[in-house]
């Protein structure tokens, strides 16, 4: 599924929309398989915050090859409001996103999911807004407490708010801090974790994340 919505909103008229929202994120796999590329996504400003610059990456999976790449730049119009961070950053995400030429079967966004205070961050803001099945990957707790990780690669705690799972923190390298993976749409959480082990082969962060900020630098 996909939706629209306007962006010209208030931070009010923004946590609104997320709580009504949320209720559309699917927490259930709807991909049969594995897939067959994967889509990234890192965000930066650019003058003084005025310009927000969205950097796409397409990677094959499980080789994790780029396939295809792109850089879109938009005025920022929305202002910085922690937990409204994708009303800021999902139009010059969706115009990266746009103009692509190769699609993806998932998208994984440097950020959260459904671990947010209204259970609606950017992975499921864009998951919606695209209809592509998506995950966040987060480099630090926005919400919930949690057990500490084991140390070993592959294992995970979860993370937890008001009593409820809304997420993984995660060991994708052994001696490293963990990352922090939530749903964004279209998948369970162990299927989200063994996704992003699989894109993390040698370094703490997803390639997809990686080679999006490499790009978005270069």
């Amino acid at each position: 599924m996909t939706l629209s919505h306007t962006w010209d909103l208030s931070p009010a008229e923004a946590r609104r929309l997320q709580e009504e929202l949320r209720g559309q994120v699917v927490r259930e796999n709807v991909m049969t398989g594995p897939p067959a590329r994967v889509a990234g996504i890192d965000i930066g400003f650019e003058r003084n915050g005025a310009v927000t610059r969205a950097a796409a990456v397409v990677l094959g999976y499980p080789g994790l090859e780029v396939v295809d790449t792109a850089i879109a730049r938009r005025p920022t119009r929305f202002p910085y409001v922690p937990g409204l961070l994708s009303f800021r950053e999902c139009p010059a995400a969706l115009a990266a996103l746009e103009r692509l030429t190769a699609s993806a079967d998932v998208l994984v966004c440097d950020g959260q999911g459904y671990a947010h205070p209204r259970r609606f961050g950017l992975a499921c803001h864009l998951g919606l807004l695209t209809g592509v099945p998506s995950i966040g990957v987060a480099k630090s707790r926005l919400i919930g407490v949690h057990e500490p990780a084991p140390e070993a690669k592959g294992a995970w705690v979860p993370l937890r708010d008001g009593g409820e799972t809304v997420g993984a923190v995660l060991r994708t390298r052994r001696g490293v801090k963990p990352v922090f993976v939530s749903v964004g749409y279209g998948f369970t959480l162990a299927t989200a974790v063994d996704l992003v082990l699989g894109l993390t082969p040698r370094y703490r962060l997803p390639e997809t994340t990686r080679q999006a900020h490499r790009l978005a630098s270069g």
